[in-house]
């Protein structure tokens, strides 16, 4: 039987027919064509479509991967183009706006780059030194270090007093330097200066044109107004403005004893700030920055938006007294000693509070005006008196030659007088500058005794008090 070998004649069976038994003659021979009759569902059948499916599979696995590792390619390439396109940043070609410096004139606001463009040539930076003997060598030291600004144009400048105070004392000689803007340094003489009002003012001769700053009303500040401080924090960062607003226009700050009536800001103040012009927006000077308040002011070793400034108004009359006679020569004076009173030096007084009189100077205010020793004064003004700070802050207020009313009382008798305040001496100064710029201690009549301080008397004989108003 002879088989047609034609595919289209050769009937293969799909999966779901049955396949049909082969048919052939089993008594002729094979001619050597195999016919593969195993059926669909054989075991080499099965192993080959095995053998695919791994096959594909890893085709699979082969796309999965390339197909990844194609992301992250084009992921990294998308982020190696971002980083190098930066021809597309954009570059602003605007020119920088030169600033000039502006005449102040009381009417125009200025922006604060203008402010400091049109002060800085007028403000300055302050250090002191003294020399002194060590192991028989001449040995210069650091004393301190603060900020100024010039008032004149012949030299004068104004700083706080606590910048030179204490200087040449204990036998050594200071000096005291004055920097400007453009690098010059001048030394600088000590024409004077006020303790009460730590104010300070001192002179340079100077080889060229010097910019006075201008000096504007601090009474015109109102709480919010914008401020400006040009200074030396911590006497290395020379002419750095800081900027902020007033807090307060009347802050009554006590620092060791001493009273002051400060405008509070906000600006940065630091050490090295102190004696600098604090400016309003008009270009003026309304103030003397001092940051030995802003230090003394709190308990922290530092602080934020806190500063404290001395108004011009109260000062300005002085620091031109200065200028003129070497002290304030208008300063009120009462002339007597005394101290915050005990209710133990008049046993059963009917007053809790006041300021008792220890001495009076003959031909003084007070003793033209019948106060006497063992007086407790009670009122001065409108103002009560509690204790001798309340003098002292009071005194302020006024000037030589005003007439106040006192309120006092004698052995519990209400009494009133009308005092005028007299002069304060020259040589009774708390201290007294010389124009080299050494320091004198207050002569020892400032002292006195008070014998009602029976503790102190009965362990070494009293104590000693220097409360002079």
């Amino acid at each position: 039987m002879s088989f047609n070998n034609d595919y289209d004649s050769f009937y293969r069976p799909t999966r779901h027919q049955e396949q049909p038994e082969p048919s052939y003659d089993d008594s002729q021979p094979l001619t050597g064509q195999v016919i593969d009759s195993e059926p669909q569902g054989s075991p080499r059948k099965r192993k080959s479509r095995r053998g695919l499916k791994v096959i594909a599979f890893a085709l699979c696995g082969v796309l999965v991967f390339g197909g990844v590792f194609g992301l992250g390619y084009a992921a990294q390439g998308l982020v190696r183009s971002l980083r190098g396109q930066e021809a597309n940043i954009y570059v602003s070609s605007r020119e920088p706006v030169e600033v000039t410096p502006m005449a102040v004139d009381g009417k125009t606001l200025m922006s604060y780059t203008e402010l400091y463009a049109s002060n800085v040539n007028s403000c300055v930076s302050i250090n002191v030194s003294e020399t002194t003997n060590i192991f028989g060598q001449q040995a210069q030291i650091a004393a301190s270090s603060g900020s100024g600004f010039i008032i004149t144009d012949d030299g004068y400048i104004v700083t706080n007093y606590h910048v030179i105070a204490g200087s040449g004392t204990s036998g050594v000689s200071t000096d005291v330097k004055v920097t400007l803007y453009d690098g010059t340094t001048y030394d600088a003489e000590v024409i004077g200066g006020d303790e009460d009002f730590d104010i300070a003012v001192l002179k340079i001769s100077a080889d060229k044109e010097l910019t006075p700053v201008v000096i504007g009303s601090s009474d015109a500040l109102q709480v919010g107004d914008d401020i400006a401080v040009i200074g030396n924090p911590l006497g290395e960062l020379t002419f750095s403005m800081s900027e902020g607003i007033v807090s307060t226009t009347d802050r009554l700050i006590n620092v060791d004893g001493t009273p002051f009536n400060m405008i509070q800001i906000t600006a940065a103040v630091n050490s090295g700030n102190s004696g600098g012009p604090l400016f309003n927006m008009y270009g003026e000077v309304v103030g003397i920055v001092s940051a030995k308040l802003s230090s003394s002011s709190s308990s922290e070793a530092s602080v934020e938006g806190l500063g404290f400034a001395i108004p011009m108004d109260d000062v300005q009359s002085m620091i031109t007294d200065i200028i003129t006679n070497g002290y304030v020569t208008n300063k009120p004076y009462l002339g007597i000693y005394g101290s915050d009173f005990k209710q133990s030096y008049i046993p059963n007084s009917v007053v809790s509070q006041g300021v008792y009189v220890y001495s009076v100077e003959e031909g003084g205010a007070a003793d033209q005006a019948g106060i006497r020793a063992g007086d407790v004064i009670t009122k001065i003004g409108d103002e009560d008196i509690t204790c001798m700070d309340d003098i002292t802050t009071l005194r302020k207020s006024y000037v030589s030659g005003d007439t106040v009313t006192v309120e006092f009382y004698r052995s519990n008798e209400k009494m009133t007088t009308e005092l005028t305040f007299g002069s304060m001496p020259e040589q009774d100064e708390t201290t007294e500058t010389s124009s080299s710029g050494n320091t004198q201690q207050a002569p020892s009549q400032d002292q006195y005794y008070d014998p009602y301080d029976f503790f102190n008397d009965f362990f070494g004989g009293g104590r000693y008090y220097q409360n002079a108003a």
